[in-house]
């Protein structure tokens, strides 16, 4: 379901990229390299950037400084390249009331140029452990079962770059634990992945390279056990 890129360039580049809103330095210039096969987590409380920097990096939103580039172009998620090749799940996620879970990772796969999407649909369905709720109504589903749906719908699709911002919210500890061990398939079979998240254990899990922000600051860089350094601060890693 993916199209690796064949360059060994870093597949997302932010360079010297942040973000103001009014007054408020919601994030400081910084840069930011992710490679096609490899997962970086962003670490950090409420309020430290971390989806400032996600909203960035899918195009979603536009830096007040600096280039975030996708492939070696500007990323937006107007341009037909960014919306094909960019799989963004996010902490809310708009559902349609009337469709039913089927329905939705159908509608997406379909979007997408997914020629029979059944068969695929049925795998995801399985291992997001929806099958017995495949055909209900979002309203019907729990908290955790939505989140299920939302990243389901995120890998229903070809993705190159995965972007998630705290998947592992209302998800039970099995749950997390499969999260873990699909975002690993994921960098495996070449997709990069950009998540915020301020799990350790999640991050232990599956990041190659951890980055930890405060207050729209990076104030730590490195693999996982970079999350020592966090703890040194008043707030970093907390939530």
């Amino acid at each position: 379901m993916t199209a690796v890129p064949a360059a060994d360039a870093p597949l997302l580049r932010l360079t010297g990229v942040s973000r103001r809103y009014g007054e408020r330095q919601a994030l400081h210039p910084l840069d930011l390299e992710v490679r096609a096969g490899t997962c970086t987590a962003l670490f950090g409380h409420n309020g430290s950037g971390k989806s400032t920097l996600l909203r960035l990096a899918c195009g979603r939103d536009r830096p007040t400084t600096g280039t975030a580039l996708f492939d070696g172009a500007p990323v937006d998620e107007d341009d037909p390249q960014t919306r094909a090749r960019v799989a963004v799940t996010g902490d809310t996620v708009a559902c349609y009331p009337d469709l039913t879970v089927r329905d939705h990772l159908e509608l997406v796969a379909v979007a997408h140029g997914v020629a029979d999407p059944r068969p695929w649909i049925d795998q995801v369905l399985a291992d997001r452990r929806l099958t017995d709720h495949a055909d209900q109504l979002p309203s019907a589903l729990s908290s955790g079962q939505t989140q299920a749906l939302h990243l389901a719908a995120a890998l229903v699709r070809p993705r190159d770059l995965l972007v998630l911002d705290e998947p592992e919210q209302r998800l039970d500890p099995e749950s997390r634990t499969r999260l873990g061990a699909l975002l690993r398939g994921e960098t495996a079979d070449g997709v990069a992945v950009l998540l915020a998240t301020h799990q350790a254990e999640l991050v232990h899990a599956v990041a190659d390279h951890v980055v930890v922000l405060e207050d729209g600051r990076v104030v730590a860089e490195g693999g996982p056990d970079v999350l020592d350094v966090a703890a040194a601060y008043p707030r970093g890693g907390a939530r």
